[in-house]
């Protein structure tokens, strides 16, 4: 076998299990932070084959589908694993979609069996799934009729059928799950991995967050990347990690004493908002190590001081790894990292034409691995072949690099605007405006200006007691931004919209545009210019 592709005794789940039964089936694999509530290695095995062995009853073969519908839990992870000890590959959905978006999704999976709860099962009856014929109904009785499709109790699930017979090996090239983009560009697409992709996806980035010496507390949803990737890269190294259904910003610190968490990942908005939480005397009395934070920003720095846990970042998507990655608490802030070992990277313009040092051009990378990356867009060969072009895959996203080999994200493509000649971060402007202490969330965007180009406006929604004058935020911002980056316009919303992954979805806002309740600060007599020097 090629020596840059993991063995299947190294990444295949299966053999994974296997092999940890045999040499540490009493260590714990996955503790709950519900009660100390603990499986080893040895129960997550029996469980993973016994629900094997119910698909297997129902019909499921090697290499066909499973759709999943259920929060982080124990029933999402011994579904997940279940249907791969078999040989299946695990689709999963998150559980805010409804209606066309959940038909889009369950659609292009193709899966006659699906496992939902059933909280979420009357959501069927509004759609018509083309390719769900049993459904096995989990936390509860199913309610409702649903033509064509057969309802199961989740009591096969726990009758002993015995593993799964597979018909031949599974191979680290084979596919372990799919997993759904978050949609803010189109319909969500399907990200089909194979086990070489989920094997190198977050380890190889992040090592001081996984081991077998490790606990990564698993709070970002499992049916993101974020949430499967590290806990899988934790089943590859014989760790452990602990489950929780989701973040909480007023509860993290118990989650992490409860589970014993030694490490984790937080995206956005989260260290900032545990950061304006009231300090405390047991701000470092936790097992929190290390953990990921994107993006790095002052905010994280003092995250490090306050609470005393080591940081590093990194650049990724669902359809890549972590190519970009920063070590342990890096010299500098705002990056993203440098590009390790076994990959080739370019910064190119909107044809391809690689862009100098320090310009920011569309990040687009190939490896020396093979299988590394997503094995397609399943079900959509057109946008596998529009990304896949001229040899490179092409993220979409705008970076750029500094003489030393540091990257730093700079915008989605979609999101970038350009006013009086010059390009601008909507990225930066949000970071900037997010230091303010009432600012809650931001979303910067580009609407029509009626000279040509573009004007800069901001959405914000205010932290729980919070306001602030409009005029009073852009006083804020005029120090800490480029005159011709400063929103000219300003609306506020309790919350903004966001996509079921909890992305800010700025196409809607977009195209709201200069709404009846958008404040103009031009129209308040407030024009900023550019700074004359030497006059």
């Amino acid at each position: 076998m090629d020596p840059r592709i993991p063995t299947p005794d190294q990444c295949v789940l299966r053999n994974l299990l296997d092999g940890f039964d045999a040499t540490q089936p009493d260590k714990v694999f996955c503790k709950f932070y519900d009660h100390g509530r603990e499986w080893t290695y040895r129960e997550m095995r029996n469980r993973a084959r016994r629900v094997s062995g119910a698909l297997y009853h129902l019909g499921l073969r090697q290499k066909q589908n499973v759709f999943a519908w259920l929060p982080n839990g124990g029933d999402f992870l011994e579904t997940w694993f279940g249907t791969n000890y078999m040989g299946g590959v695990f689709i999963s959905a998150n559980i805010a979609y409804r209606g066309g978006l959940l038909e889009h999704v369950i659609d292009l999976a193709k899966a006659e069996i699906g496992i939902i709860h059933a909280d979420l099962l009357p959501r069927l009856a509004e759609i018509s799934p083309k390719h769900l014929k049993k459904v096995i109904v989990i936390g509860g009785a199913a309610v409702g009729d649903y033509p064509g499709i057969e309802l199961i109790d989740q009591s096969i699930l726990q009758e002993d059928w015995g593993a799964a017979p597979i018909d031949e090996p599974i191979m680290p090239w084979d596919s372990i799950y799919v997993i759904y983009t978050s949609g803010t560009t189109g319909p969500s697409k399907a990200v089909l991995s194979s086990y070489v992709h989920a094997y190198g996806f977050f380890s190889e980035a992040f090592p001081a967050l996984v081991g077998r010496d490790q606990r990564h507390m698993v709070f970002l949803p499992m049916f993101h990347a974020g949430g499967a990737a590290p806990l899988f890269s934790q089943l590859t190294k014989g760790g452990s990690v602990g489950m929780v259904e989701s973040f909480k910003t007023n509860d993290f610190w118990k989650m992490v004493r409860e589970t014993e968490a030694t490490c984790c990942c937080l995206l956005g908005v989260m260290a900032p908002f545990l950061l304006k939480q009231p300090p405390d005397a047991g701000d470092r009395m936790h097992t929190l190590k290390a953990c990921s934070i994107t993006p790095l920003s002052d905010d994280a720095l003092a995250f490090r001081e306050r609470f005393g846990v080591d940081l590093c970042t990194g650049y990724g998507m669902s359809e890549l790894c972590g190519p970009i990655a920063s070590g342990i608490n890096p010299p500098k802030l705002g990056v993203s990292g440098k590009l390790r070992p076994g990959f080739d990277a370019r910064l190119v313009d909107e044809h391809d034409n690689e862009v100098p040092v320090g310009e920011v051009g569309e990040f687009v990378i190939r490896s020396e691995r093979p299988w590394q990356f997503l094995t397609e867009y399943y079900g959509d060969p057109v946008a596998t072949a529009k990304a896949w072009r001229n040899g490179w895959f092409h993220t979409g996203d705008l970076l750029r690099k500094d003489d030393e080999g540091w990257y730093y994200f700079v915008d989605r493509r979609k999101d970038a605007m350009r006013r009086r000649g010059e390009n601008i971060s909507s990225h930066e402007v949000e970071m900037e405006i997010f230091k303010h202490s009432a600012i809650r969330e931001v979303a910067a965007y580009a609407v029509q200006s009626e000279i040509a180009e573009d004007e800069v406006m901001i959405c914000v929604s205010f932290a729980p007691g919070q306001t602030l004058d409009h005029a009073e935020l852009i006083e804020f911002i005029i120090p800490r931004m480029p005159h011709y980056a400063i929103p000219r316009y300003i609306r506020v919303m309790d919350t903004l919209p966001k996509t079921p992954t909890g992305k800010l979805l700025k196409e809607e806002l977009r195209k709201e545009g200069i709404t009846p309740d958008t404040w103009d600060r031009e129209a308040h007599g407030i024009v900023i210019r550019r700074q004359k020097i030497g006059a």
